[in-house]
């Protein structure tokens, strides 16, 4: 854990969330910002300042990472109509928390281009 991490501090429960999903490498909690009707944040427990810093080592957990923003669609009820998953990188993409974060969207038609 980071200390001055605020996703660290969620993972950790030292900070309370609403939570969607946890296991022993992913919490995953509700935005306290939506941008769609469901707004979801997908973090590993382990800091990991984004996806620009994983390594090959890094592998199961993004790939579990992916599958879990599946299962949590389906149990939110969004699978089947569609849904987004996006992961910002670093400032200039939109990353404002320097820990690894996937946000799953849906609920509503999403428009494109994103940005």
């Amino acid at each position: 854990m980071v200390n001055d991490c605020i996703f660290c501090k969620i993972a950790a429960g030292s900070i309370p969330a609403r939570l969607a999903y946890q296991d022993d490498q992913l919490v995953a909690f509700y935005d306290l910002n939506p941008q769609a009707p469901t707004h979801i944040l997908v973090i590993p427990r382990r800091h990991l300042p984004g996806l620009a810093e994983a390594e090959p080592g890094d592998q199961a957990l993004l790939g579990h990472l992916l599958l879990v923003t599946r299962r949590i669609a389906e149990q939110e009820g969004i699978a089947a109509s569609g849904f987004r998953v996006v992961i910002n990188t670093h400032a200039d993409a939109g990353q404002s928390v320097p820990h690894l974060h996937a946000h799953i969207l849906g609920g509503r038609r999403l428009g494109w281009p994103p940005g």
